[in-house]
């Protein structure tokens, strides 16, 4: 697993709303990043910011293509077999109606 360095990205986003005469928060700061990031790293990199004006370096882990597929398969084998249980479930209903 591969780790990468948003603070920049951070950096920009929280510069951002303060240009715009907002104040940053977890929820605005969230909404503009184009990386995944866990919230307990934007609550902390958001007190660092009012409290120092930085953002500390903060790395997110990212999974390569493999990782990314088998996590998708996992996924897609877990909801067919779920559709496949409301289906058995919706035949029992109707033959009982």
């Amino acid at each position: 697993m591969q780790t990468k360095d948003i603070s920049q990205e951070l950096t920009a986003v929280i510069e951002a709303l303060i240009k715009e005469g907002k104040e940053p928060t977890v929820a605005l700061v969230k909404s503009r990043l184009t990386t995944k990031v866990p919230i307990p790293a934007i609550i902390a990199t958001i007190k660092s910011w009012k409290s120092t004006q930085r953002v500390p370096k903060v790395q997110v882990k990212t999974l390569s293509d493999k990782e990314r597929i088998e996590q998708l398969e996992k996924q897609v084998a877990e909801l067919a077999h779920r559709l496949a249980i409301l289906e058995t479930k919706a035949t029992t209903q109707e033959t009982d109606d």
